[in-house]
């Protein structure tokens, strides 16, 4: 029987975050991720809306891995009626409830900080989700391991694959009756220090492909970059700021401290961690030996070496040192988190240094202190920036455009159709460009909630 399945993009469109595909047939309804948006106020006032579609008829998520522009919106999904399996590698499923009651703890500090303040419109400000919201979401989890077939019912069955990036993260392989879709996830570098090379899809009809660097190239040995950078801002006897993102990032960067102070290419300063997730990631590597090069002696003389901070009266006491030190804080993009208490303090301090070392997403307060603001919004008051504010570039998570081009060098046979996803106009435009001239494949940018429909070939008994 000739149908069409029908793939709605209701995130991750012509911007990078929001993950969130729906693929409807024959009355079966499958998502692929569901996360926040991120950045932009215009794309951050979304996470509020009602989906447009019913959550109660969905049957199945399916999770690339556990970043929250992939998974931060499941709370409002199952809250809004979603009682189906949520489907996860071991190392997503761990990440992800990490993630979503961090989530829901600073946005239920925001709200409360906002109430005493009076700097919200809202009256009373609310978080987006409780904590109570994100343990709800918990028990719908159904752990998966990667590279086995699941069948969800007659029409869809699906493999996770492995995809670097961060611990558990894949890539999707789901069979949709005669076709094959392959979801991208975000793609992980060919030469990490802590992960292994992403695997590549060998049959695809359809590819969701990722764009967050479609246009760049990644410099190589970011980390001499990385002691340059610490070197020079050590000498003005300050503090080093690095906004982190709690999942790798901060555990890569943890890494190369500990390899550039071990080495002696760094000076001998105090070096903190304000970010209990980031350290509980670290536990999770333990754990998941197979999906990492990590080995356990390192991981232990990393712990050793870089200090943990736990406590917001810890976090108070360590921004108002004056002693030079490197601290690195969450969120990675400074939207929230601990970071913005040390931003408080250090902004405006000449002899500071505020080191970013992943994607500043447009509209986020990372993006705007590379691109030279003078001030910042944080907490309802302006503050002054006099700290020097750079970027170590090549330390990304992401597959660069080179790297992206290579992962689809294993495909049997050209797609149908490539739709490519999760990056800012710019970026998916230059991977566009790139893909339609290394393989003449015929690329999509889809706009932010667009549908297109893909026949495909139901097998019943008439057949």
């Amino acid at each position: 029987m000739e149908t069409n399945l029908t793939i709605h993009f209701f995130g991750a469109a012509s911007t990078v975050t929001g993950s969130k595909y729906l693929l409807e047939l024959s009355g079966e309804k499958i998502l692929i991720d569901c996360g926040l948006f991120q950045g932009l106020k215009e794309l951050r006032l979304l996470n509020w809306q009602a989906l447009p579609f019913d959550a109660a008829s969905l049957d199945t998520v399916i999770l690339t891995h556990g970043h929250l522009d992939h998974v931060g919106y499941l709370p409002l999904l199952v809250k809004q009626g979603f009682k189906g399996k949520i489907h996860a590698t071991g190392p997503t499923i761990e990440i992800a409830k990490l993630i979503l009651l961090d989530s829901a703890k600073i946005q239920e500090e925001d709200a409360k900080r906002a109430n005493k303040y009076g700097f919200s419109k809202h009256h009373p400000a609310k978080p987006l989700y409780t904590t109570a919201e994100a343990e709800a979401v918990f028990h719908l989890f159904q752990l998966q391991t990667i590279d086995n077939w699941i069948k969800l019912s007659n029409l869809f069955t699906f493999r996770f694959r492995y995809n670097g990036h961060i611990v558990g993260a894949t890539f999707i392989e789901l069979k949709a009756a005669d076709k094959v879709f392959v979801f991208s996830g975000d793609i992980g570098r060919q030469e990490d220090p802590l992960l292994f090379p992403p695997h590549k899809p060998e049959k695809a009809d359809v590819v969701f492909i990722e764009s967050t660097y479609g246009g760049r190239l990644h410099p190589a040995n970011p980390e001499i970059r990385l002691a340059e950078i610490i070197r020079q801002a050590s000498k003005k006897k300050g503090t080093i700021v690095i906004p982190v993102f709690a999942v790798e990032r901060a555990q890569l960067v943890m890494f190369y401290l500990w390899k550039l102070k071990n080495e002696h290419l760094i000076p001998d300063v105090p070096i903190y961690m304000d970010s209990p997730m980031g350290q509980e990631v670290l536990q999770i590597f333990g754990k998941h030996p197979s999906w990492h090069k990590l080995s356990p002696s390192e991981a232990k003389q990393i712990r050793r070496e870089i200090k943990v901070i736990n406590k917001q009266e810890e976090t108070e006491k360590l921004a108002v040192s004056n002693q030079p030190k490197i601290i690195l804080a969450a969120s990675g993009m400074a939207t929230g988190g601990r970071v913005l208490t040390y931003f408080e303090h250090y902004l405006g301090q000449k002899s500071a240094t505020i080191l970013m070392v992943g994607y500043q997403g447009e509209g986020t307060r990372g993006r705007a202190l590379l691109d030279g603001a003078t001030q910042l919004k944080m907490r309802g008051k302006f503050w002054d920036v006099h700290a020097t504010c750079t970027l170590v570039e090549g330390l990304s998570a992401h597959a660069d455009q080179s790297e992206l081009i290579d992962w689809l060098n294993n495909l049997e046979k050209n797609p149908e159709k490539v739709f490519i996803v999760h990056g800012e106009p710019e970026s998916s435009r230059a991977l566009k460009a790139k893909i339609e001239e290394v393989y003449r494949y015929t690329c999509i940018i889809p706009e932010l909630n667009a549908a297109y429909t893909i026949p495909v070939h139901i097998i019943d008994h008439k057949d």
